[in-house]
């Protein structure tokens, strides 16, 4: 006999069959004139530079969703992600499961505040020397562990919230994670991506942080150092007469 909480099981597609119906949702789109944005995975890394791995890291972080990450990779993995978009604090996607049309998922961010993007700004004051070093994840590892750390840049579980329009009534459904990594691939590409969907402007950091240098260089212009070699001293060590 069945009963009401009785959990539901659903058959999950193979990996020719989620590729099957995304090509044929790729194909049938662009005949109506519509351009679509997939998320295109080239072997089995999501992500290899240092910002979408990092998000991905961000995400294996949140324990309450580790057995839906495992299916959201296969998915993305397969190309199931046919459309993301990404703008400030919002994700609208649509994903490719066992039926015919694809499944509309949105995914939130909530914004940083101002408070909080200062305080960000401040721990990075003279310390990111370009816009290249900084989209390369090339900066100081200190910095990188605040990026990453509790109310760094990158969000925390309670920080996002998402929909979906599959029948899954668990908490985070496969389509909702394939798309979370979509998001880290996405940023692979472009890591700015990153900086727009957390709505900070790139490159007001990279100038607050370049004009708080040059302030402390200027600050300390007129401080006497031990490191400053006298003319007598130029004398004596380089045998000068």
């Amino acid at each position: 006999m069945g009963r009401y909480w009785d959990e539901i099981h659903y058959s999950q597609p193979s990996a020719d069959s989620l590729r099957r119906n995304a090509a044929e949702t790729v194909r049938k789109e662009r005949e109506k004139g519509r351009a679509l944005e997939p998320v295109h995975i080239q072997g089995r890394e999501i992500a290899k530079n240092w910002w979408g791995k990092s998000w991905c890291e961000n995400l294996e972080r949140y324990a309450d969703y580790e057995s839906r990450l495992e299916r959201g990779k296969r998915y993305v993995r397969t190309g199931a992600v046919v459309d993301l978009r990404l703008q400030k604090g919002r994700v609208s996607a649509r994903v490719q499961g066992s039926r015919k049309t694809p499944y509309k998922v949105e995914i939130r961010i909530s914004p940083l505040s101002e408070e909080h993007c200062q305080e960000i700004i401040d721990c990075c004051s003279g310390r990111i020397e370009n816009l290249e070093r900084l989209l390369q994840g090339d900066f100081p590892e200190e910095l990188k562990s605040i990026f990453l750390e509790k109310n760094g840049l990158f969000p925390s579980a309670r920080e996002i919230s998402f929909t979906c329009s599959c029948p899954d009534w668990a908490l985070m459904c496969k389509h909702v994670a394939s798309v979370l990594y979509g998001i880290g691939a996405r940023f692979d590409e472009d890591p700015l991506l990153f900086f727009q969907l957390r709505g900070i402007e790139v490159g007001r950091l990279v100038d607050v942080s370049l004009a708080n240098r040059v302030e402390s260089m200027l600050m300390n212009a007129d401080r006497v150092t031990e490191r400053v070699i006298e003319g007598e001293e130029w004398e004596n060590l380089f045998g000068i007469l």
